[in-house]
C-alpha cells in the first residue's frame, strides 16, 4: 500500500499549491487584473491551453505554481497591469492565496469532525506528591488546562506538547468551575510518576476531558483545531529562533510526502484504509494551515514581503508623496526568491539524505 500513500501524499501537496495560486488568480480576475499564466507545478511545460487573455498551463514538478500577472514587479503600461492598482485590490490579490488555503484547511477539518462522537481537551488527571501548589488558588485534579506559558491548549495532546518543551520553570492556567485559576512560576523537579518511577518533571499527571459532540461542539473544535494548527507555527518558529529546534529539523516537499505516507501506514496497520485516509487528510489539513500562515510571514518573495511592501509604499506615499520604485521591491524580492529556493533546495537534499540513511 506504500506507493498509494505516496501518491496521496503528492495529489494532498499538489492540490494545496494549486489552490493557494487559484486563490491569487480569481482574486486578479475578481479586481480586473490581467492575469498572463495560471500554472499548476514548476518547471518544463507538459501541458497548456490558451485562451484570449490567459494560459493555463500544467508543468512538470508538482513542488510549486504560479499565478503571473500582468505588470507585477514593473509599469508595463497596462491599465490592468497589478502595478497601477490600488491599495486594497493588491492586499486582496497578494492574501488570497493564504486565505483559499486557510479555508481548505478548515474544510478538511470539518469533514473529519462531522463523524465524531467526542472531542477530548487535557485536563489534570493527578498531581505527584512533590507537588506543593495546590488548593483553591493553586492545580487541583480535575483541573481543565487553558494555557501553558501564554500558549493555549485548545485540545488533547497540546499541554503536553508545552510541558515538554517549556524551560524550568512554567505558567499554567487551568479553568475550575468556569473560574480561571493562573498558577505561576511552577518548577521542573524530580517527581515520582504514577507507577512509582522517578522523573525529572513538573509533577503534573495529563489525562483527558471528553465533550460530547453537538452541532455546536463541532463547529467550536473546528475552530478550535484551526486555531491549534495557526498556534503550532507560531510555536514551532519560536522554537527555531530561541534555539531549541534548529535548522536540521526542517523538511521540505520530499520530506512532508515521506511524512504523509509514514502517517498513513501507520494508521492503515492500527485502523485499515480509512484510518490511514483519515490521518493523511488530518496530516494535509496541518499542512494548508501551516501554508497559509507561512506565506503571510514579511519575507521577501513571500506574498507576505509583498503585503509588507504595500504599507511602506503606504506609509512613504503619506510621508514623502511617493512611493518605493518598483524596480527596487523587484530586486529584493528576487533576491529573496533565490535565497528562499537556495534554502528549499538544502532542506530537500537533507530530506533526500534521511531517507537513505
Amino acid at each position: 500500500m506504500k506507493p498509494l500513500f505516496i501518491l496521496a501524499a503528492i495529489f494532498a501537496f499538489g492540490v494545496l499549491i494549486a489552490v493557494h495560486e487559484l486563490g491569487h488568480f480569481l482574486a486578479a480576475k475578481l479586481c480586473g487584473v490581467r492575469v498572463n499564466e495560471f500554472s499548476i507545478g514548476m518547471g518544463p511545460l507538459i501541458w497548456h491551453k490558451e485562451t484570449e487573455e490567459t494560459q493555463y498551463s500544467l508543468r512538470l514538478f508538482p513542488v510549486g505554481g504560479f499565478c503571473a500577472m500582468e505588470g507585477e514587479d514593473e509599469d508595463t503600461g497596462d491599465a490592468r497591469s497589478f502595478v497601477r492598482q490600488g491599495f486594497w485590490k493588491k492586499f486582496l490579490i497578494l492574501a488570497a492565496g493564504s486565505l483559499m488555503n486557510f479555508l481548505t484547511g478548515v474544510v478538511i477539518i470539518l469533514c473529519i469532525f462531522a463523524g465524531a462522537s467526542a472531542f477530548n481537551v487535557d485536563r489534570v488527571a493527578g498531581l505527584a506528591p512533590e507537588f506543593t501548589q495546590t488548593g483553591e488558588n493553586g492545580l487541583m485534579e480535575g483541573d481543565l488546562f487553558y494555557k501553558i506559558d501564554g500558549y493555549r491548549t485548545y485540545l488533547a495532546g497540546d499541554a503536553q506538547m508545552f510541558l515538554s518543551f517549556a524551560d524550568d520553570t512554567v505558567d499554567i492556567e487551568v479553568v475550575r468551575d468556569g473560574r480561571h485559576i493562573l498558577v505561576e512560576n511552577v518548577a521542573r523537579q524530580t517527581c515520582t510518576g504514577m507507577e512509582g518511577e522517578t522523573y525529572q518533571g513538573f509533577g503534573l499527571y495529563v489525562g483527558y476531558h471528553s465533550v460530547p459532540a453537538t452541532f455546536g461542539t463541532t463547529l467550536q473544535y473546528v475552530a478550535y483545531q484551526s486555531l491549534d494548527f495557526v498556534q503550532q507555527v507560531w510555536f514551532s518558529l519560536s522554537m527555531l529562533f530561541s534555539g531549541g529546534a534548529g535548522v536540521s529539523d526542517l523538511t521540505g516537499p520530499v520530506g512532508i510526502v515521506s511524512t504523509m505516507t509514514e502517517v498513513g501506514e501507520a494508521a492503515q496497520e492500527a485502523g485499515g484504509i480509512g484510518a490511514a485516509m483519515e490521518n493523511i487528510s488530518y496530516f494535509a489539513a496541518l499542512l494548508a494551515i501551516n501554508l497559509a500562515v507561512m506565506n503571510l510571514l514579511p519575507l521577501p518573495a513571500l506574498d507576505g514581503g509583498r503585503i509588507f511592501f504595500l504599507f511602506v509604499d503606504a506609509v512613504c506615499l503619506l510621508l514623502f508623496k511617493r512611493k518605493v520604485p518598483e524596480k527596487y521591491q523587484a530586486y529584493v524580492n528576487t533576491a529573496g526568491f533565490v535565497i528562499l529556493m537556495g534554502f528549499m533546495l538544502f532542506v530537500t537534499f537533507q530530506d533526500v539524505f534521511r531517507l537513505f540513511r
